[in-house]
């Protein structure tokens, strides 16, 4: 293994051990995680669509706190309302990743949410993807700073429509077929930090 792909692998080990796991679902995911990184397998998908399996992806999640809401897409490909997101390239830091996929999927110059993870994933899922092809994503959730009242460039190629969708309202999340297997898990991680009180100094 090269200096530069230890380093690499170090990268996604650290950041997936910092994230403060929220049930016991994402800590057996966490437990695979990682060691699947400590196995010396490949982590960065090299051939599409499946090459490694499993591989390494970011998901971009756009928090407009105010109105307490999330930006979602209405995926092509996986036909379902998911963040915008995508492959981690090889040897890339995912932090680097998931502000590229806000900007090539939104047309967007994000920026990570000042309150929540200071930057590192908020979430993780292990999920096995739908369709042709299926295989395994290991998911890093990362949290950006959002607003309704944002300019946003669809990515016809990835997204149908691009829609906010209120965290409060059940009705939104009544047919979870619609989702990522882990966006109710996840909507209920960040309503416990939504609902805590800001930190002071």
């Amino acid at each position: 293994m090269t200096s530069s792909s230890q380093h690499a692998r170090g990268v996604v080990r650290a950041l997936t051990e910092q994230i403060a796991v929220f049930d016991a679902i994402e800590r057996e995911a966490q437990s695979f995680a990682l060691e699947w990184i400590d196995s010396g397998a490949g982590l960065f998908r090299i051939q599409p669509p499946d090459k490694p399996n499993p591989h390494l992806c970011v998901y971009a999640v756009l928090v407009d706190e105010a109105r307490r809401s999330v930006l979602l897409t209405d995926h092509v490909k996986a036909q379902a309302w998911l963040p915008p997101g995508g492959h981690v390239d090889d040897g890339e830091d995912p932090r680097t990743s998931v502000l590229r996929e806000a900007r090539e999927e939104l047309g967007l110059e994000a920026s990570f949410h000042p309150r929540f993870a200071a930057g590192n994933p908020f979430f993780l899922t292990v999920t096995d993807t739908r369709g042709a092809n299926s295989h395994t994503d290991v998911s890093l959730w990362f949290l950006l700073s959002g607003s309704q009242e944002m300019a946003l460039v669809r990515d016809p190629a990835e997204a149908h429509a691009l829609r906010w969708f209120a965290i409060d309202d059940p009705a939104e999340w009544s047919d979870p077929g619609r989702f990522d297997p882990g966006m109710l898990r996840f909507l209920r991680k960040l309503k416990t930090h939504l609902d805590a009180p800001a930190a002071v100094g």
